[in-house]
């Protein structure tokens, strides 16, 4: 086994790969980039080393510098994580020929994967189900129009580079066809560098299967069970879970001895996974091999015990698999959510910036020793044999992250701030296990995903298993608002301000010193007033009663709130009426915010005749600022495209800002002359920074 490995990524699954190396007792070797100096994985590795920059294309894409860094400090193993240069063949090669170690597949595997048209016409020859569809290069929109016909609409027409969901259109008529073609080719070129196009059929009420294989270097090929990746927006995937809600034992037994076929097919050594779509009548074509870990991977080692990054460390140092097909179990029903630092009221446009609180969750998982499953004292699985498990544990929650409370979402990388995962005895349990670990992670500093994840979770064809991959396209295609987030009583928000409410006069009652006579009195009648739109609040009568346990009566049902909340907290978890819950809980000036099951309410607690003045108050309209072109998000303002005394038309470039791998172009959304410029190319913005100002 190795003695020291270097993980050539950053973020959680630098973490993730250092928390297993110390497992074995594998020393780890990080390598950051200048805006990376203070971060987790750094703090976590044995040794770190600098290579570069901020911008990933001068740090952490560059092969030469991670290679030096292993050869300066004794690293005998490269793990290159996910993204960046997992997949880059070259990058393996090059490690491989400097005398060390690749802990991943050989580069003639991801080499023979890498390619989208090479990677079906080798499906095609290991007799895996492909997709009917132009397996070679396509030359011209009128051939394109062609080859559409013949296979029949609809059909998707996809960059043979492509990845992210760039240089992919769906073409439902000729038309479609002929402009998809020419739109994918330019974002090909542009994107990747490769113009190649080819075009299969689409297959409609599509689900996005996948199943995760290991192979080692003596011929053994196994697959662990499949995760179902249908939750996505743009291509990019929201939640994860496995097993899928939706295919039968027979489909899951024929999807993964295809995928073991694939990856013996190319001598596939490591962890990968191979990508299927599949349809509403259960037929399945393959996608795509990932020749590396995948983001997901933990609800595979929830349902299976096996801890991927050991298995891809102990094949990569010659091991053999120490389990074979048979042994490997399907438990109990795992979900993962991405916690991503995006503002889902704002279009999901990248929030960057200082985690002013940082609290995930309690864990009862660990991403080294994946639990439920019960594990000996040397980390072996107990039962019968290797990778067998006989003793479960009521379920769990993990967070797999890279970050720290008081560390910095940088605006250079990917906005993933963690990922929550959760096990439970089946798929309604899990459900309700990850609801309740949502409302649990606190997160302040940055705004989260966490509302929308919440409304996902909580929405009735969700629950059901009922979806495909154009689910948040279809129920969620005009944007994400606040009251898109389902709630099964909203008065229990309005009940526990009131409950919050209490404990603070409790505490000011019982102050000493006050003056006999005019003391705090308590009180037991009033009014909570949850904040509307335009000043129109809603005025909620409560009794409040506290003998014990807090007693709110809202509209004659009556809420038993006991909790513990501490004062300057903002979890809060307890009981309501003998049912458990966790929400948050905050005291900003006036007013409680009070955030449970996704849903947000900002309510102030009143007496009767305070709330009658609070009516007839005159509501202060904010402030005109229709004038001014602000950032939506925060960024690098990367251009400007105008100058002062300039008129603009509407749809007119105005400005470009940079944040997490987006860039966001900014036009004018009506006529108008440039009066000022407020901001200068190459600053740094913050969330609804003025930038110029019209006339």
């Amino acid at each position: 086994m190795f003695k020291k490995i270097l993980i050539a990524n950053r973020g959680e699954i630098a973490c993730r790969v250092m928390k297993t190396a110390k497992k074995m007792g594998i020393k780890t070797v990080a390598v950051y980039s200048e805006a990376d100096r203070d971060a987790r994985h750094v703090s976590l590795a044995d040794e770190a080393v600098c290579i570069g920059p901020a911008p990933s294309r001068e740090s952490y894409l560059l092969g030469d510098k991670i290679i030096a860094a292993c050869k300066s400090t004794g690293a005998q193993a490269v793990h290159p994580g996910y993204g960046f240069l997992s997949e880059n063949a070259a990058f393996a090669r090059r490690v491989e020929e400097e005398g060390i170690v690749f802990i991943g597949p050989k580069h003639h595997s991801i080499s023979a994967m890498g390619d989208k048209i090479a990677s079906k016409k080798l499906a095609l020859e290991a007799q895996v189900n492909t997709i009917p569809g132009w397996n070679a290069a396509i030359e011209s929109p009128e051939q394109a129009v062609g080859i559409a016909r013949d296979i029949g609409y609809p059909v998707m027409i996809k960059a043979s580079a492509g990845g992210g969901g760039k240089g992919l259109r769906v073409a439902w008529d000729d038309k479609e066809a002929f402009e998809g073609f020419s739109s994918c080719r330019n974002e090909a070129r542009s994107s990747f560098g490769d113009d190649r196009v080819f075009i299969e059929k689409y297959v409609e009420s599509p689900r996005h299967i996948e199943i995760q294989v290991l192979g080692d270097a003596h011929g053994s090929v196994v697959y662990l069970n499949e995760r179902e990746c249908s939750i996505q927006r743009r291509h990019q995937k929201v939640i994860e879970e496995a097993p899928s809600p939706f295919i039968s034992e027979a489909t899951r037994k024929a999807m993964g001895e295809q995928a073991v076929q694939l990856a013996r097919a190319v001598k596939y050594q490591s962890a990968g996974t191979v990508e299927f779509v599949v349809g509403k009548d259960q037929s399945f074509y393959f996608l795509e091999m990932n020749t590396r870990l995948q983001v997901e991977h933990p609800v595979t080692e929830s349902i299976t015990g096996i801890d991927l990054v050991e298995q891809m460390l102990r094949v990569a140092a010659g091991e053999a698999l120490p389990f074979t097909q048979a042994e490997i179990p399907r438990r109990g029903w795992a979900i993962e959510c991405r916690i991503n630092a995006e503002d889902p009221f704002r279009g999901f446009l990248p929030s960057t910036g200082r985690l002013v609180r940082y609290q995930p969750p309690p864990q009862t998982m660990e991403a080294a020793q994946p639990v439920p499953w019960q594990l000996d004292d040397a980390g072996r699985l107990v039962g019968g044999g290797a990778g067998v498990m006989t003793t479960t544990a009521p379920g769990g929650v993990r967070v797999d992250t890279g970050v720290d409370e008081g560390g910095e979402i940088p605006m250079h990388y990917d906005s993933m701030i963690a990922k929550l995962i959760v096990h439970g005895v089946d798929r309604l349990d899990a459900i309700a296990r990850m609801r309740e670990a949502l409302n649990g992670f606190v997160i302040r500093g940055v705004s989260s995903n966490i509302p929308f994840q919440a409304a996902l979770l909580a929405h009735p064809k969700f629950v059901a298993g009922d979806f495909d991959t154009g689910f948040i396209a279809e129920h969620y295609g005009q944007g994400f608002r606040a009251e898109d987030v389902p709630h099964d009583d909203p008065d229990f928000l309005v009940a526990l301000a009131a409950a919050v409410f209490r404990r603070y006069r409790t505490r000011a009652a019982g102050i000493s010193g006050q003056l006999a006579g005019h003391g705090v009195v308590i009180g037991e009648r009033f009014v909570v007033v949850v904040k509307g739109q335009g000043g129109e609040h809603r005025h909620v009568p409560v009794g409040i009663h506290a003998d014990g346990v807090t007693s709110i009566d809202v509209a004659g049902r009556v809420y038993s709130v006991a909790n513990d909340w501490q004062f300057g907290g903002i979890r809060c978890s307890g009981s309501c009426n003998g049912q458990a819950f966790t929400a948050q809980v905050e005291r900003q000036g006036l007013w409680y915010r009070i955030a449970h099951n996704g849903r947000v309410i900002e309510a102030q607690v009143l007496s009767e005749r305070a709330a009658e003045l609070l009516r007839v108050m005159p509501f202060k309209a904010p402030a005109d600022m229709s004038r001014f072109l602000l950032s939506p998000m925060p960024g690098l303002l990367v251009d400007i495209a105008v100058r002062p005394g300039q008129l603009v038309h509407v749809g007119e470039r105005l400005a470009v800002i940079e944040a997490m791998k987006m860039e966001n172009i900014l036009t004018a959304a009506r006529e108008g002359t440039v009066a000022e410029l407020l901001a200068a190319k190459g600053e740094s913005l913050a969330v609804d920074q003025p930038i110029l100002s019209f006339a």
